[in-house]
């Protein structure tokens, strides 16, 4: 298993200033242009992007982000609406828990903050539903602040760029975060950029599987690519299985939910999934999450 250089090393062989000098004006050349992404995005539209991003690309959420945001320009808006419609408006984005924590998030906006996303990371954090990434993420993002922005993308750049190894680990250590903060520019502004342009390098260039090394711009400063591309040899991961699967089983039945303009009956639950205990089963969670509800009579509604 190949160690990761300590954080002193990386700085030695490859001065941060090098990796600024060819990465952001890389980004400013091929960034795609993102509606979130906008001189005139708000601090709200950045933070439900990042709900929505989380294991969703790109392209399955522009329609639901501009809907979304059609719907709720503010936060105050969504705190206005039923968690159900929340859930409706999520539509097949998939893991629709977070549109439930993207609800409860707006309510504690509305409540703690006047409506307004806060500013710092630490109230940032304090919503329900964010993490350390999204806290990070929107201060940077949003309001211009100096953060280590670790998200799939970057923490892969960084691995492969920095440390040598073709896939960073499964979770984020104090090692890793070190190296990242080593790299990031002072100046705010320039950190917030140098973020999201190492993200966009990572979902463009960089990826997991098939990386464009011939397009990167740090093609010869990379300690994997320069090192032969040697192959992740860590703990083995698992491939994510979904047919037949208990997700795949509360998304039909969430989606006939979703579509329906009245409460459910069990029957036609029924009709999209045959196995009766695992449909019994998920519909029990799917209340348990705060997804449905289970009305008398036997029903099912969103909440």
């Amino acid at each position: 298993m190949h160690d990761s250089p300590d954080p002193a090393s990386d700085r030695a062989v490859h001065p941060a200033s090098q990796l600024h000098e060819r990465v952001l004006p890389w980004f400013d050349a091929h960034a795609r242009d993102l509606p979130w992404r906008s001189p005139g995005a708000t601090a709200w539209g950045v933070l439900v992007s990042e709900f929505m991003l989380q294991q969703t690309p790109v392209v399955r959420v522009l329609p639901v982000w501009e809907a979304w945001l059609e719907a709720w320009p503010r936060a105050a808006d969504l705190a206005a609406a039923g968690a159900g419609e929340a859930v409706r408006a999520w539509g097949r984005l998939g893991y629709p828990r977070r549109a439930l924590r993207l609800h409860a998030a707006a309510v504690a906006i509305l409540e703690r903050h006047g409506g307004e996303v806060p500013e710092s990371y630490e109230e940032l954090l304090a919503l329900p539903g964010v993490g350390d990434y999204t806290a990070s993420a929107v201060a940077s993002f949003a309001f211009g602040a100096r953060h280590a922005v670790l998200d799939t993308n970057v923490r892969r750049v960084l691995a492969r760029s920095l440390g040598g190894v073709e896939q960073p680990g499964a979770s984020v250590t104090r090692a890793e975060r070190g190296r990242a903060e080593e790299v990031l520019p002072e100046e705010p502004a320039v950190a917030a950029r140098w973020a999201v342009a190492v993200m966009e390098l990572g979902a463009l260039v960089c990826t997991a599987g098939s990386p464009r090394c011939a397009a990167c711009p740090i093609e010869d400063l990379c300690r994997w690519h320069t090192g032969g591309r040697p192959a992740y040899d860590g703990p083995a991961r698992r491939a994510q299985t979904y047919a037949g699967t208990d997700r795949q089983c509360r998304g039909r039945l969430l989606e006939v939910l979703r579509l329906a303009e009245e409460p459910v009956h069990p029957s036609r639950m029924s009709a999209v999934w045959g196995p009766t205990e695992q449909r019994e089963r998920c519909l029990a969670a799917l209340v348990q999450d705060g997804l449905a509800v289970s009305l008398e009579g036997g029903g099912y509604s969103l909440p």
